[in-house]
């Protein structure tokens, strides 16, 4: 290497001598002033005759030097902590390249990330902001993509305005390279402005972009990827969220349980049931031996219950996993996952005996809840026959009922239904209770009891019991107790039908009639029971039908009941007819019974 660079330096130096002028005696001293700057401009001119290892080494020589200095700038920028440090480091006459007018601007970003709006206002005003500005958008076309998208993320959120020509060219310029982009550019972008492209208008961009994602879907290939994509921007496109439910397919062995987790949540957040991909997953938590936190298991049984898919294997894991972690849920997490549970219909003994164990904490924490949930637990522990008298007083009383009364929306209704219950329960099965009580105009039966779609077997059950009771039955009859009986009749000592409306009524609201009871009558209610009010898979009627039950019981008739699977074994109209009459005598014998 020596020898070469010895040889282009002597060629060099003759052809110096050879083109310099013939010189006087004694004037030896300009040979050797010339050729040292003929040898300098040959070695450093672009269009030098002798591009040979010696210019090489002076243009590396000058581009380390270059690079050391704009490293250093890189560092600045990295770790300066004010905005004045970023201004001053454009005022100071640092040599910057192309991108480094971008990356001060996304640096400027994050320092004002959590400042106060005003203090943003005041930068936007900022002459040398300003200068700033105009610089990137002089040097836009030579910014490299992964800093362009930062660029474009930056100053939506320095919150510049729509007219800002600045910001109109950095949209410009990511539409002509959103074909040159790499994927995971098109992601960061969607992800972190898609948001703002929504508020500010930009609705073209965030189309083209959206666009581009699904029709390069294929390139997805990180699990963080396609799970991410799904959850933030997954709704903004019903295509793309197709492909990415297909990717998902593809990619769901390599899931772990956190991946598992947030696909689950967010189908139930887009509420989409989509069931091969709840089938995929289902599948691989089953027969997956990977652990699962408290945290995931309880998100796992929120998504099942918002998207009601019966999964009874994945249960039973839930089921397993929950229980020795029991003694350490709160109630809250009782309650959510309580609530999980029961949007499925599905029940399991041991876990719901550990959830009930849990309800000594609530002494001293019912008052802090907020009144439509205490409302809520007050209602479950009726159900579980749990409810003790001081809690029965602490949502009977006016001063939490009366927020209930006169709402019209449907959760104020529902919690209105559920304080009717409440009610029923202080008044039929804790005879001690001495009140308070919701008020008597307040349990007259509204018109919206009776205002229901009528099913096929309640249209049929009428129609057979109009066929068997005649004018002596009462068909679709509100109580006071939140419930509506679907036929009420009165049966003497002989088994003939008497007419209810003749005799005292105390489940009603008002009561009517003025006759007792004939000695040995006895009310009978029909109870229709349709396919949605048993548990997943099973014959047990959910808790809320339970306590119907009871308190029909408890207000003195006979029950009849009419399950939707033995309804539907009835073919013919004698078939039906008989069935009620046996049914009839059936629940008569058992009370002779007791």
């Amino acid at each position: 290497m020596a020898v070469r660079l010895v040889k282009r330096c002597t060629c060099l130096l003759r052809g110096a001598m050879l083109e310099a002028p013939a010189l006087a005696p004694g004037c030896g001293l300009r040979l050797s002033r010339v050729a040292p700057r003929v040898l300098t401009s040959s070695a450093t001119s672009p269009s030098s005759h002798f591009p040979g290892p010696l210019s090489g080494l002076v243009e590396k020589e000058r581009a380390f030097a270059a690079n050391s200095e704009h490293q250093d700038v890189d560092q600045l920028i990295e770790k300066a902590t004010r905005p004045e440090e970023l201004l001053e480091l454009f005022r100071g006459g640092h040599c910057l390249h192309e991108n480094h007018a971008a990356l001060i601007l996304i640096q400027l970003s994050r320092l004002l990330a959590n400042k106060p709006e005003d203090k943003k206002a005041l930068l936007l005003q900022d002459a040398h902001f300003q200068q700033l500005l105009q610089l990137v958008n002089s040097q836009i076309t030579s910014v490299w993509h992964g800093i362009l998208v930062k660029l474009l993320r930056s100053l939506y959120a320095l919150a510049l305005p729509g007219a800002c020509k600045e910001l109109q060219s950095v949209e410009q310029e990511v539409r002509w390279r959103l074909r040159r982009l790499k994927y995971r550019h098109l992601v960061f972008l969607a992800e972190s402005s898609a948001t703002y492209m929504q508020e500010r208008d930009s609705q073209e961009l965030l189309a083209e972009l959206l666009v581009h994602l699904e029709r390069r879907w294929a390139e997805i290939e990180d699990c963080r990827m396609v799970v991410s994509m799904m959850a933030k921007i997954g709704h903004l496109s019903e295509p793309l969220m197709n492909r990415l439910e297909d990717k998902c397919l593809e990619l769901v062995e390599q899931f772990g349980p956190d991946e598992l987790r947030k696909v689950l949540l967010t189908l139930a957040t887009q509420n989409r049931r989509s069931v091969p991909l709840l089938r995929a997953i289902s599948y691989h938590l089953v027969q997956k031996p990977f652990p699962l936190t408290k945290g995931i298991l309880l998100d796992l049984a929120y998504a099942y219950g918002k998207l009601g898919f019966q999964q009874t294997q994945v249960f039973q894991r839930l089921a397993s996993d929950l229980l020795p972690r029991a003694p350490s849920l709160t109630s809250s997490e009782v309650a959510r996952c309580t609530k999980s549970f029961a949007l499925l219909k599905w029940v399991n003994g041991p876990l719901f005996e550990a959830f009930v164990q849990v309800r000594e904490k609530l002494g001293s924490m019912l008052s802090g809840l907020p009144p439509a949930l205490q409302v809520d637990v007050v209602w479950a522990l009726c159900v579980l026959q749990q409810v003790q008298e001081a809690e029965l007083r602490a949502v009977l009383c006016p001063e939490l009922h009366t927020q209930f009364l006169g709402g019209g929306s449907p959760k104020h209704q529902s919690t209105f239904q559920k304080l009717l219950h409440i009610n029923a329960t202080a008044q039929l099965e804790y005879p001690e209770y001495t009140g308070p009580l919701l008020p008597a105009s307040a349990v007259v039966p509204r018109l919206s009891a009776l205002d229901r779609k009528v099913t096929p077997l309640q249209k049929e059950l009428q129609d057979t019991l109009r066929g068997l009771l005649g004018s002596k039955g009462s068909f679709m009859v509100p109580t006071q107790y939140g419930w509506v009986l679907d036929a009420e009749v009165v049966l003497d000592p002989d088994s003939q039908f008497l007419p209810p409306r003749d005799f005292v009524a105390p489940h009603l609201a008002p009561p009517s009639g003025s006759q007792p009871l004939p000695p040995g009558a006895k009310r009978l209610a029909f109870l229709r029971w349709e396919f949605p009010n048993y548990s997943s898979r099973s014959r047990d009627l959910l808790g809320r039908f339970v306590l119907a039950r009871r308190h029909v019981l408890a207000a003195g008739f006979l029950v009849v009941d009419v399950p939707y699977y033995e309804w539907l074994e009835l073919k013919s109209e004698w078939q039906k007819g008989a069935y009620l009459k046996d049914k009839i005598r059936k629940a008569v014998a058992e009370e002779l019974a007791k």
